[in-house]
């Protein structure tokens, strides 16, 4: 267990963030299985911009890496087109 308030502080700021990060990383990975599961063009080219702007963000306060995002996006955009 730490000793120093700092410290103590640091450890729940790390607990709070982790939780946060988690809860916005899981629900994003459910939107794009949801996005996945759909057989229908038109429905996952709608659902497709809402998906994008969630990855968008997680790159940009650094939850997962900016490439990582690229490839999720591509993989996504490859599946629409591939629905007829």
């Amino acid at each position: 267990m730490a000793h120093h308030a700092s410290a103590q502080k640091r450890i729940r700021q790390s607990e709070r963030r982790r939780m946060h990060n988690r809860y916005y990383a899981k629900t994003t990975r459910n939107a794009i299985r949801s996005l996945r599961n759909t057989e229908d063009k038109a429905a996952a080219a709608a659902q497709a911009p809402k998906v994008f702007a969630m990855i968008d963000k997680l790159a940009k306060v650094g939850i997962i890496h900016k490439n990582k995002a690229a490839n999720l996006k591509s993989g996504i955009a490859v599946y629409i087109n591939k629905l007829s």
